[in-house]
């Protein structure tokens, strides 16, 4: 165990109700480091972060997640948060009754210098701060909002769940140089931030590195390189066809 690492898994297995969704996937994340997903819908991209971030769902069944060295396998959610981990998830929920500012507030407790609405105001979503978390949002509102809860927390492991999926292209800018703020920055506990981000497209590296990209197919990790390079070799070849993953594929 190396407890240099932001996060470590190891030979993590991974079941949602019953039925086995990841298997045998090892990851190591330094500091300072973001690591992007690739894979074809349905291999379990999401389910993976949802496990890091502890959602009950989503029941490891084999291995172990280290964050900073401790073990968090079986910790709850709101520990992981506190430690360190936040999540910016794909499809979150509208919460009636919770005004977004009332929620980042929360989000920022305990973070000194953090102030919500001149976070809101570098994001362009200062019009959503009295409305009720979600409610009426369009898709580029809801990534900006989770973007907004996930700054304000200032956590030492983002886990991001496409955020350029849904959005329009003036949407995606703000998110992505939003988020390369966010990974340059020190964490609430002033460590490098570090980051994983599932992402289809790739557009989000347009606004920030890649050090390191995974392919995820079949349940497990068959491949990884540079962010961009990895990206170029599957549009050109397609995830069965790749290269740098095909070794690792099963034959069907």
């Amino acid at each position: 165990m190396d407890t240099s690492d932001i996060l470590q898994l190891d030979e993590v297995s991974i079941e949602v109700g019953g039925r086995p969704i990841l298997h045998d996937v090892s990851l190591r994340i330094r500091p300072g480091e973001t690591h992007v997903l690739f894979g074809p819908n349905g291999s379990g991209k999401s389910s993976l972060l949802m496990a890091i971030m502890g959602l009950s769902r989503y029941r490891v069944t084999k291995g172990r997640i280290l964050f900073q060295g401790q073990d968090v396998t079986h910790l709850p959610v709101d520990e992981r948060a506190r430690l360190g981990i936040g999540l910016m998830q794909q499809r979150p929920p509208s919460v009636r009754g919770i005004p977004l500012g009332q929620l980042a507030e929360v989000s920022a407790q305990g973070k000194n210098g953090t102030r919500v609405a001149e976070l809101a105001d570098q994001l362009g979503c200062t019009g959503l701060l009295t409305r009720d978390v979600n409610v009426g949002f369009s898709g580029g509102e809801i990534k900006k909002a989770e973007l907004l809860q996930l700054m304000a927390q200032q956590p030492a492991l983002a886990l991001v769940d496409e955020p350029d999926a849904g959005v329009d292209l003036d949407s995606i800018a703000v998110v992505g140089q939003a988020l390369a703020c966010l990974v340059k920055q020190p964490s609430a506990g002033a460590v490098a931030p570090a980051a994983l981000i599932i992402t289809h497209t790739g557009h989000i590296l347009n606004y920030l590195r890649a050090d390191v990209g995974h392919v995820l197919y079949g349940g497990t990790l068959v491949g990884e390189g540079e962010g961009l390079q990895l990206l170029e070799e599957i549009r050109k070849h397609g995830y069965g066809k790749c290269p740098i993953c095909r070794s690792h594929i099963p034959v069907q």
